[in-house]
């Protein structure tokens, strides 16, 4: 059986020992969250919110981190649009999505209602970010309104995880 909590717990410690890793491990996880799909099985969000407090704890440097979750969340949604468009609606009866017709219906509702703000949006709500950028190829999405929305909010999504970790630690003074 797969535990998550020796995954986070092992993975922290691996960026505190090696710090030399934490930028390669940071662009991992975020473009691993940032995947159609695959995100609903990586706990990326908890490893980031720690890699967060590892920052300040270990003395890490925030912006290259920062970046690096900020591109690899870019580049992660840039292939999940990619898919979306090259296979169209096949890529809706792909596994698990195929399993999941509820989780495609409703990213499809999000994203005919909120348009290219889904893009920015989704990216910080799991299941919606686990299909919006699929959906946004599927019904191919001009390219440049889609990557202006998943270049800012990418950048935004990941200072919003990476800073509260580091902020708590020197607000409590740990």
């Amino acid at each position: 059986m797969f535990d998550f909590s020796t995954l986070v717990s092992q993975t922290l410690a691996l960026v505190q020992q090696h710090q030399q890793w934490a930028v390669p491990i940071v662009f991992a996880l975020a473009l691993g969250e940032s995947l159609a799909v695959l995100s609903l099985f990586i706990p990326a969000t908890v490893l980031l919110l720690g890699i967060g407090a590892l920052i300040e704890a270990s003395n890490l440097d925030f912006w290259q981190i920062w970046a690096a979750a900020a591109v690899g969340a870019v580049v992660g949604d840039t292939i999940s649009y990619g898919l979306g468009y090259y296979f169209k609606d096949g890529a809706k009866t792909i596994w698990p999505l195929s399993r999941q017709p509820e989780m495609v219906m409703k990213g499809e509702v999000f994203f005919a209602r909120f348009g290219v703000w889904s893009i920015a949006i989704g990216r910080f709500f799991g299941p919606a970010r686990a299909v919006v950028p699929l959906i946004a190829g599927v019904l191919a999405m001009r390219q440049i309104p889609f990557q202006l929305a998943n270049v800012g909010s990418a950048f935004v999504w990941s200072f919003v995880m990476l800073a509260p970790g580091g902020a708590a630690l020197k607000m409590f003074g740990l």
